[in-house]
């Protein structure tokens, strides 16, 4: 069958006409590009939710390792599995040193915060926007460079966003740092919404008065510390939780510090939490909510392992059962006190944080390890009842002290367990706030049911909120304020605040020094803290280490009081001179 020729040739016309035009060549009808990423509230939104995503991750969900490097090696914690002694050469070594995965995470708050900044003026916001946004990305910059300066000192300031590589940086002074946070913090506590006004999470102008306070104490700014702290402190929004509250307020045992930790309870609009100022947001099994509890793979990425790095690792102690034989003393995994969910023994307390700081003593008769209910068994747990059965010497609910273990009682590795001794990853005093004992998301619980409250494989997280700042703590940097001042008398009285709030005897004034709110703040915040940012902040590092944890005291010197700076950073700034810091 013949057929026509005609539309072929009237295809190739066409073609040889469209090949001459250069037919491949697109025109976008439209497109996103740096040039016009940055116009308009959405496009801002983005940015400053990146923001709160990236302070998250560097502090609470980066993975099981990274976060807890503000505990490790403090008066407070101490990395069990790292050896006893620690090699501190090694591991503050400027070439691989656990400092160095810290350094980035806080420029790249800083690269995002001065994207904002810069991209502003050319946006089509009104000019109260403008403000608005410039004030919640100077926020996260005075944050991030705030803890860049305490822990490595002066550092590099990089004020605009940065289009093209530089390797010219040389470090500014600490109080040159130090000078530029508090202008930031200055415009976004003027700038920022009030606490009442802002969602759940949101930075507000008390979250900004709230740092700004900790920040002139590092300067030396006293007065201005307490004028920030007092504008928190005062405001009407705000007050310290003094009776029981929230999701779980009825069940016994509890106390209103109990209720501090549990699900559901810590923001504000949500919960009625008025001494939350700024929680960090974690969603249970939303994308990028950072508290999936179906993980695939360890170390368990983007979710906040507070239960298992500081859980104890009860699944090996072995309890003598007669003769040479010996049984399992708890169920493990378990969402039970006992158990604390499944940890696996990493962030112990250390020795003085599990045996001195709550033998503290003010002015009434009685010791306050007997009456501050931060140190009640549902808070810190130190006494372990017994889950396993067929032990004819330890039947279930036969109660396992901490402080007075049976003889012949092995842990990790078959270690025999040593009464008191927080350094075995199987058995020592864990703070309930890491875990929802009776609580856990529903998801967690294992379906087989061998033991009550039997908890999956992946379990591991802490599946809540998490508080950056609450007002106990506004309450002691005033205190230290005070204390800067030489005003003791007042000093004590915000102690004293937090103190009676968990049924602790008062101090008097007399006694009040900055190891005594250091021990407060051990005591109210514990494993909640980062630690390391307080010490490096009030240079107490080193003589807190020495006194408090004799894990780390050997390796303890003077120069660990500042971080390294990271090698690769002074070598690839091959255009000016970055200094090292002392002794490394």
């Amino acid at each position: 069958m013949k057929r026509s020729m005609l539309p072929i040739i009237i295809l190739l016309l066409i073609g040889g006409v469209s090949c001459k035009k250069n037919f491949l060549e697109e025109t976008p009808v439209d497109f996103l590009s740096s040039s016009n990423a940055f116009q308009n509230a959405s496009d801002f939104d983005a940015s400053v939710n990146n923001l709160y995503k990236l302070l998250r991750t560097e502090l609470y969900t980066a993975n099981e390792n990274d976060p807890w490097e503000y505990a490790y090696r403090t008066d407070m914690g101490v990395n069990v599995p790292s050896g006893n002694p620690p090699n501190f050469t090694g591991e503050y070594d400027p070439v691989n040193s656990f400092s160095n995965k810290h350094w980035d995470p806080w420029y790249k708050i800083v690269a995002e915060s001065n994207t904002i900044i810069s991209r502003l003026p050319k946006s089509k916001l009104s000019d109260n926007d403008k403000k608005l946004y410039e004030a919640r990305a100077r926020f996260f910059r005075a944050f991030a460079y705030r803890s860049l300066a305490y822990l490595f000192g002066g550092v590099p300031l990089e004020l605009e966003e940065v289009v093209a590589p530089k390797t010219d940086y040389t470090r500014a002074s600490r109080k040159d740092v130090y000078k530029q946070v508090i202008e930031d913090l200055v415009f976004a506590a003027a700038n920022l919404p009030g606490i009442a006004a802002v969602r759940d999470g949101e930075v507000s102008n008390l979250a900004a008065d709230h740092l700004l306070s900790e920040v002139y104490i590092a300067d030396g700014q006293y007065q201005k510390a307490v004028d920030a702290a007092t504008m928190v402190i005062n405001d009407p929004a705000t007050d310290l939780m003094t009776t029981r509250f929230g999701t779980r307020k009825s069940e016994t045992p509890g106390d209103v510090y109990w209720d501090l930790f549990r699900r559901g309870n810590q923001n504000r609009k949500s919960a009625g939490n008025r001494e939350a100022i700024l929680v960090i947001q974690i969603e249970n099994d939303v994308p990028g909510g950072a508290g999936s509890t179906t993980p695939t793979s360890f170390p368990f990425p983007d979710l906040y392992n507070l239960e298992r790095v500081h859980g104890p690792l009860v699944r090996d102690v072995r309890l003598p059962a007669g003769g040479t034989t010996t049984k399992p003393a708890f169920n493990w995994p378990a969402a039970d006190y006992s158990s604390g969910g499944r940890g696996v023994g990493f962030l112990a307390p250390s020795m003085y944080f599990a045996h001195k700081a709550y033998q503290y003593q003010g002015t009434g008769s009685t010791p306050d390890s007997v009456n501050d209910i931060r140190n009640a068994n549902h808070n810190f747990v130190r006494k372990f009842k017994v889950t396993t059965a067929g032990n004819p010497l330890y039947p279930v609910g036969t109660e396992i002290d901490f402080d007075n273990i049976p003889a012949g009682t092995t842990g990790f590795n078959g270690a025999p367990l040593v009464s008191g001794d927080t350094y075995n990853r199987s058995l020592y005093p864990y703070q309930t706030k890491c875990t929802e004992p009776y609580n856990p998301p529903a998801n967690l619980l294992d379906p087989a049911k061998a033991f009550p409250y039997q908890l999956k494989g992946v379990a591991a997280g802490t599946y809540r909120d998490e508080y950056l700042f609450r007002l106990a703590e506004t309450y002691l940097l005033r205190a230290e304020a005070y204390l800067g001042l030489g005003n003791t008398t007042a000093a004590a009285a915000d102690v004293n605040t937090v103190r009676t709030r968990s049924n602790a005897s008062p101090v008097a004034a007399g006694n009040m020094n900055i190891d005594l709110v250091l021990d407060e703040r051990m005591r109210e915040f514990g494993v909640e803290e980062k630690r390391m940012f307080t010490l490096m902040r009030t240079d107490k590092w080193y003589d807190r280490v020495k006194k408090c944890n004799p894990f780390y005291a050997p390796s303890a010197d003077p120069k660990y009081n500042l971080w390294p700076i990271p090698q690769y950073e002074i070598e690839r700034n091959r255009s000016a001179k970055l200094e090292q810091n002392p002794g490394y």
